[in-house]
């Protein structure tokens, strides 16, 4: 099992920042991808952001530009900086996870609000 917990979540104003960490810690052998993925109220999860051990990274349409993300192999931590950020990026982030041997991993949710 791989147990992943999430920090940094809270209430911004919009055009403000926050930066989200996630991290991982038991059989956390041969992790590929990590990143996030968000809900917002009455909608479906969707992808945020992803990246490889390797550095590759991938972001939805609506972030691009205003978030990054980042990864420490070494500490199994992954970041998401969020800059910019709009009333419509309010949801929980639920950090990601997946092995090589395709088992997925979910965090708990950090909520997330932008709002003035």
């Amino acid at each position: 099992q791989v147990q992943l917990v999430e920090s940094g979540g809270g209430l911004v104003q919009p055009g403000g920042s926050l930066k989200l960490s996630c991290a991982a810690s038991g059989n956390i052998f041969s992790i590929y991808v990590m990143g996030w993925y968000r809900q917002a109220p009455e909608k479906q999860r969707e992808l945020v952001a992803i990246i490889t051990s390797g550095g590759s990274t991938s972001f939805a349409d609506s972030v691009k530009g205003r978030f990054t993300i980042s990864r420490d192999n070494a500490k199994n931590t992954v970041f998401l900086q969020m800059n910019s950020l709009k009333p419509e990026d309010t949801a929980v982030y639920y950090c990601y996870a997946n092995r090589r041997d395709g088992a997925e991993y979910w965090g708990q949710g950090t909520q997330v609000t932008v709002s003035s």
